[in-house]
C-alpha cells in the first residue's frame, strides 16, 4: 500500500504539472486574443464589411456561414456540457475505464496502458466463470499483473453444477461441458504454477447462477456480468478504482465486500492443489468433509447438493458406491 500511495501522489503531482501547462497556455492565447481584436475589428468594419454590404452573393454567403458556425459552436457546447456531466457521473462512480466487447485497437491499446500503470498489487481477487481468458489464456492483460501478486483469491463456478450445465446449454454448439472443464483445468494448472513460484494461491468452487465476474488487482476493479446465452468475453467490461480521498463514494467498496462476503460463504469449498479435493468447511473454518474434484464426470452430484452426501443412503446405493469408487 506505501508503493500506492507513493505512485499516486506522483500521479497526483504529474496531473497538477499539467493543469498548470494548460492554463498557462490559455492564458498566453487569451492574451495573444486581446492584442489581436483592435486589429482585426478595424479590418471587419473598415475593409470587410463595406465589401460585403455592397455584394449581394457575398452577403448572403457571409450570413450561411455564420449560421453554420452559430450552430457548430451551440452544439458543441451541447456536448461538452453533456460530456461534463457524464465525466461527473463516472467520477461519482468511480469509473475509470469501460470497454465494449467490439473494441478497436485505440480501446485496446487504452486498456492495456491502464494495467501498464497499475502499481504492483499485492493481493489479487478473482470471481469468474472458468478463469481462462483471465488466468491461462497468453493473451490476457492481467496475466503479467497477476505473476506480481503474492496473494491470489480464486473463485471458480463447479464445471459439475446445474447451474453451469443450464449456461452451456444456452451458448452455441461449439462450447460443451468438457470444453468448460478444459478451461477450469487449464487454469487450475496456471494456478498450480503460481503456487510452485511461492505464490499464496487460494481456490474457491460457487455453484449458483447470476454473480458478475469480478477482477481485483490492489486498489482497481474488473466487472463484467454474465448475461444467459453469451459469453463473457463479448460483454461489456467496466473498472472500478478505489477513490483514496473518499473509499464510501464510488462502486469499487460494494464489489468489492460482496466479494469477500461470497469468500467467506461455507457452501463454497476450497480446492486442495495436493489431493485434488473439495474440501469443505462450517463457518467456523473446521473441516467437515472432502470429495473428490473430477471436473464434469458424472460422480459430481454430491457436490451440486453437498448435505445430500451426509443423509442416509437408499437401498443400493453403497454398492453402486464402491462400483463407482472401483472404476475411479
Amino acid at each position: 500500500m506505501a508503493g500506492f500511495h507513493f505512485d499516486w501522489k506522483v500521479n497526483r503531482w504529474r496531473s497538477s504539472l499539467r493543469q498548470i501547462t494548460l492554463h498557462v497556455v490559455i492564458t498566453l492565447l487569451a492574451v495573444g486574443i486581446a492584442f489581436a481584436l483592435p486589429v482585426a475589428a478595424q479590418y471587419i468594419l473598415y475593409q470587410w464589411w463595406p465589401m460585403v454590404a455592397a455584394d449581394a452573393n457575398l452577403l448572403l454567403a457571409s450570413e450561411i456561414s455564420l449560421a453554420a458556425s452559430l450552430v457548430l459552436f451551440f452544439n458543441m457546447w451541447r456536448v461538452a456540457a453533456e460530456n461534463r456531466l457524464k465525466g461527473k457521473v463516472a467520477d461519482t462512480a468511480s469509473l475509470v475505464y469501460a470497454r465494449h466487447h467490439r473494441a478497436n485497437w485505440l480501446t485496446r491499446w487504452r486498456e492495456r496502458s491502464l494495467i501498464r500503470k497499475l502499481p504492483a498489487a499485492r493481493d489479487a481477487f478473482i470471481l469468474t466463470l472458468t478463469g481462462y481468458d483471465t488466468l491461462a489464456d497468453e493473451k490476457s492483460p492481467l496475466r503479467e499483473a497477476l505473476q506480481s501478486a503474492y496473494e491470489i483469491r480464486v473463485m471458480l463456478r463447479n464445471p459439475a453444477a446445474r447451474a453451469t450445465e443450464k449456461r452451456v446449454r444456452s451458448l452455441p454448439e461449439e462450447i460443451t461441458q468438457q470444453s468448460y472443464a478444459d478451461e477450469v483445468e487449464a487454469s487450475i494448472a496456471y494456478l498450480t504454477m503460481l503456487r510452485t513460484l511461492g505464490k499464496m494461491v487460494t481456490l474457491k468452487f460457487y455453484e449458483h447462477d447470476h454473480l458478475p465476474e469480478r477482477r481485483v488487482l490492489g486498489d482497481y476493479l474488473w466487472v463484467q456480468y454474465c448475461h444467459s446465452g453469451f459469453e463473457v468475453k463479448d460483454q461489456p467490461e467496466y473498472v472500478f478504482a478505489l477513490n483514496p480521498d473518499n473509499p464510501r463514494l464510488g462502486l469499487f467498496v460494494p464489489f468489492y465486500v460482496h466479494f469477500l462476503e461470497q469468500w467467506s460463504d461455507a457452501r463454497h469449498p476450497r480446492y486442495d492443489f495436493d489431493t485434488r479435493e473439495l474440501v469443505y468447511s462450517d463457518t467456523r473454518g473446521r473441516e467437515l468433509r472432502r470429495i473428490p474434484f473430477a471436473g464434469a464426470r458424472a460422480l459430481m452430484p454430491a457436490l451440486l447438493n453437498p448435505q445430500a452426501a451426509s443423509s442416509t443412503p437408499s437401498p443400493g446405493a453403497g454398492r453402486e458406491s464402491r462400483e463407482l469408487e472401483t472404476n475411479v
